[in-house]
């Protein structure tokens, strides 16, 4: 073998597999409600359409199965399942988890983290103004990461990291609105200024209230998309 230098690290693009890509790109069809719910998948067309071949469409759909998002139904195809109603279902389960996240955070949130925050909404206030609505939501994810860190909840962050499939996808069709940007920025720092102060029944209420609005509006789009 040679030296320490011999293999070059592996580039980020090529960490994800071909399914994982598929997957995602499925998601988010389904999840923004280009892919409505009952539609059934021709997996032909859609690896067809996607330049591959059926082999990791097959993948990603079994993990979108296993995820509530598709059914596939002996000898007769797979069906999309995710609709309004599961979409209202998973923001009311997000608000609860992210609101008690918040609570807790309150209680033992360090100065540390406090700066974290606050430094968040400064870069988030000048993300307005560049409107780079793929860095707003880098921005977004990180501020409630913080969050969730000084919760301490390791048991309520397992069950909010189930929400991801949702949120992401919800988060880009969201924040690409201009007027929610700003809303959403003005919610993330009375919730941080809820969790410096350690008002934990302030910061349980505003995440909650955060989340449900926010929620509503893409929920908005899917019954439209529906």
């Amino acid at each position: 073998m040679g030296g320490e230098d011999t293999l070059l690290p592996v580039e980020p693009v090529f960490l994800k597999s071909l399914r994982d890509h598929v997957y995602g790109l499925v998601r988010d069809a389904i999840i923004s409600g280009k892919l409505k719910g009952g539609d059934k998948l021709n997996e032909r067309q859609l690896a067809s359409q996607l330049g591959i071949s059926t082999t990791p469409l097959k993948e990603a759909l079994r993990v979108l199965e296993a995820e509530g998002l598709v059914r596939s139904e002996a000898r007769r195809g797979i069906y999309v399942t995710f609709d309004a109603a599961q979409a209202e279902e998973m923001m009311l389960a997000r608000a609860a988890i992210e609101s008690m996240i918040a609570r807790q955070a309150a209680k033992h949130v360090t100065k540390a983290q406090v700066t974290q925050l606050r430094t968040l909404i400064v870069e988030m206030r000048a993300g307005l103004e560049t409107v780079d609505v793929l860095e707003l939501i880098a921005l977004n994810e990180r501020f409630h990461n913080v969050i969730h860190e000084a919760s301490g909840c390791g048991y309520l962050r397992r069950l909010q990291s189930g929400q991801n499939i949702y949120t992401q996808t919800a988060r880009l069709i969201v924040l690409s609105e201009e007027r929610e940007r700003f809303q959403a920025v003005e919610e993330h720092e009375a919730i941080a200024d809820a969790i410096a102060s350690h008002d934990a029944e302030l910061a349980e209420r505003l995440m909650r209230d955060h989340v449900i609005r926010s929620g509503e509006k893409h929920l908005i789009r899917v019954q439209a998309e529906n």
